[in-house]
């Protein structure tokens, strides 16, 4: 079997890699930058660059991508030219090539303003069947990508699986307010309830994906860790999210008080992987839970991979207000 990594530099992208080289799995490494792993540099949105690519391919990761932190920083051409042509690109080749099958990652952020609920509405139970309310050129271009996928399959019979993952990033968030008021881990710790994923969780089931494509078809899959709430708790987690977590984990705020942590006092989406979890079989490790039993350790509850890859960024520049900019309306 060999397999190609679009996005090879990247944080998912070297962490697939680090994984198919440990089980000594044949793969090509592709990528615009550099990196550890990366075998081949060149665009996806260089058609014969993605045709010499492919050549052999069995299967096609496809995890590169133009992301939230580039809406500030590229053109909206720029978007559609890597998340739409690039995509486009890799689903020709890989049918003209007999690919086995192709798998999309893609974003939780593609639901766009349907995440954020008015502040006297119940949170959000988003599951694959939400629709999606456009916010940016980067949620808008990952869509048609996901539909370029569903169209391969549909009139070409590729197998295509589209993994929307959720937050798995290690830099600091780049919300300005949420940096000054919480210590990064905390933020990140609190995210495990709803909104985040370890991506030592989101290569596994890139490689479930893989395993299943045939039988599946198309299929989406939303990848995140198991969140604890249930749709009986979406009208409290707006109004009172500690008191909500102290029901589930009682224990959670003397946990806490050891690092001077503290809850969001609102949470407004909850991310369910329950469709990942039964049709793909996927066990995600790192949850709330599993948070707070590496706390009672007085233990790191990020996976090893997390810190063999470290922060990366996503500019070659750096920026005095934050991670990356941020536009106010995106």
């Amino acid at each position: 079997m060999k397999i190609l990594v679009t996005g090879s530099t990247g944080h998912l992208g070297e962490a697939i890699c680090r994984t198919l080289q440990q089980q000594g799995i044949d793969f090509i490494g592709l990528d615009i930058k550099e990196g550890p792993l990366t075998t081949n540099i060149g665009s996806i949105a260089d058609r014969a660059f993605v045709q010499q690519m492919t050549q052999g391919v069995d299967y096609i990761l496809h995890t590169a991508t133009l992301h939230k932190p580039h809406v500030a920083t590229h053109t909206k051409q720029d978007f559609v030219e890597v998340n739409i042509t690039g995509t486009l690109n890799l689903l020709e080749e890989a049918k003209a090539n007999g690919c086995k099958g192709f798998i999309f990652t893609s974003t939780t952020s593609t639901f766009g303003d349907i995440l954020t609920p008015a502040p006297n509405e119940p949170a959000v139970w988003v599951t694959e069947d939400t629709v999606p309310v456009p916010k940016n050129i980067y949620g808008v271009t990952k869509t048609a990508a996901e539909d370029l996928c569903q169209l391969f399959y549909r009139n070409h019979g590729l197998p295509c699986i589209i993994l929307k993952t959720s937050r798995f990033f290690p830099e600091e968030d780049d919300n300005k307010h949420s940096r000054e008021a919480y210590e990064d881990l905390n933020i990140k710790a609190n995210e495990f309830l709803h909104r985040r994923v370890d991506i030592e969780d989101v290569v596994s089931a890139h490689l479930l994906a893989i395993e299943k494509a045939a039988s599946l078809g198309f299929q989406k899959y939303i990848i995140s860790a198991t969140s604890p709430f249930t749709r009986a708790h979406l009208a409290d987690l707006q109004n009172d999210a500690p008191s909500v977590v102290r029901t589930i984990y009682p224990e959670f705020e003397a946990l806490y008080k050891t690092k001077k942590w503290k809850m969001f006092p609102s949470i407004g989406r909850v991310y369910v992987n329950e469709k990942a979890r039964k049709e793909l079989g996927w066990q995600p490790k790192h949850d709330f839970g599993y948070v707070l039993s590496c706390l009672k350790k007085d233990q790191d509850f990020r996976s090893s991979i997390t810190h063999q890859i470290g922060s990366k960024g996503y500019h070659e520049e750096t920026f005095e207000d934050g991670p990356f900019p941020v536009e106010n309306n995106e």
